[in-house]
């Protein structure tokens, strides 16, 4: 938007906060790779005493090991050279288990993830490139929230003509925010994700970076990153139908998932309103609400407490929704879906999913029920 691109942090400062994050994700990554191995060693001691006490004394006999033996590793199965361990935010994978929805929700994609055991539970079309509408704004926060520092979030932005012009022109949902209006950039992140506020993210965009095709090359970088870039790309930050603009739910989920470890993005995902400060603009400032959050508390999704989300709609991708679910014991789902027939339905889905295939109650039954939505008046997205 602004020709004039001028980095508000320099390229050694960029380099840093890189090799920060890097180091936090090796960091997370032999921590799963810890717990994972926790549970593949009973299951090995098991299979061992199964195997066979012939089996077991052939190979008493002294022979040369794998590599993944001579390292240490247990070995999950016989199949043990093609076993590696799941790589931090990688796809999660589908298996014998999955279930393939039809018609029992209205969505047309869909994807439930296990985050313990990395499993997709049930899925619909989950890798059919859509378009993400304000599920973009998930990797908005996101990539600011990793680019600012905690005294950043006091400082201010004062908006633009060219941000307001821009939401205008292209029909944006918006906070409100006017020109020459000035505010926190910590408002700027709640304005993004609750009210789905272009305004919002259009600013943390120029805050961040300069503009806003600054900052969408800064998206792209993470979504390499997160290693979904084969087929998840974006060329705006406010979730606007380009058609280079796209993902698959499975990457959003990815996307979520990142966002849910980062603490400032898991605050802003998982409030169900903020207050703003006064303005001139807005004398008694805005209460700001996130409409997915507020609704589904009403809904029944078995033992699941759904703790951060954010919708999107366009009309070439329909009513999408990403969710974060957890247990009281702190199991973690995903679930990503797209193309509902209306925001209500879109909820339903979410709370039919995680009632039918996550919670404690369901989790305990080997064949749980197809989830069943109930009727929902269709309301203006």
């Amino acid at each position: 938007m602004d020709e004039e691109y001028k980095p508000i942090i320099s390229e050694e400062e960029r380099a840093a906060r890189r090799a920060q994050r890097a180091e936090s994700r090796r960091r997370k990554q032999r921590e799963r790779r810890l717990r994972l191995l926790r549970r593949l060693v009973p299951c090995l001691l098991l299979a061992l005493l199964g195997g066979g006490l012939l089996t077991a004394g052939a190979k008493l006999i002294h022979k040369p090991g794998t590599e993944a033996s001579k390292a240490g590793r247990p070995l999950p199965s016989a199949d043990a050279a093609s076993y590696s361990p799941p790589e931090p935010y990688s796809r999660a994978v589908s298996g014998a288990d999955t279930v393939q929805l039809g018609e029992e929700i209205s969505s047309t994609h869909a994807v439930l993830i296990d985050l313990e055991t990395r499993s997709v539970l049930a899925e619909k079309d989950p890798d059919a490139v859509i378009s993400p509408a304000s599920m973009t704004k998930i990797l908005t926060v996101l990539v600011a929230a990793e680019h600012v520092t905690e005294a950043d979030l006091d400082k201010t932005f004062t908006m633009t003509i060219d941000i307001t012009d821009y939401c205008y022109v292209n029909g944006c949902s918006v906070v409100g925010l006017m020109v020459d209006e000035t505010v926190s950039v910590r408002e700027l992140f709640y304005g993004t994700i609750l009210p789905s506020g272009a305004d919002a993210a259009l600013g943390l965009a120029t805050y961040v970076a300069g503009s806003q095709e600054a900052f969408v090359a800064l998206m792209n970088e993470k979504l390499e990153e997160l290693g979904i870039a084969d087929t998840a790309h974006f060329t705006n930050c406010v979730g606007l139908f380009e058609e280079n603009h796209k993902c698959t739910v499975s990457d959003m989920a990815v996307i979520l998932e990142a966002a849910m470890d980062n603490d400032l993005c898991r605050e802003v995902l998982g409030a169900r309103t903020y207050e703003t400060a006064p303005t001139t603009d807005h004398p008694e400032g805005q209460v700001l609400s996130n409409w997915f959050l507020r609704r589904i508390e009403d809904k029944d999704t078995g033992s699941i407490t759904v703790t951060g989300a954010k919708t999107g709609y366009v009309v070439e991708s329909g009513n999408c929704a990403a969710s974060y679910g957890e247990t009281a014991d702190g199991r973690r789902y995903i679930c990503v879906t797209a193309d509902a027939a209306s925001t209500w339905q879109s909820i339903d889905d979410h709370a039919a999913l995680y009632k039918a295939y996550c919670s404690q109650e369901t989790t305990e039954e080997t064949e749980p029920e197809p989830p069943v939505l109930p009727d929902g008046d269709a309301v203006p997205a």
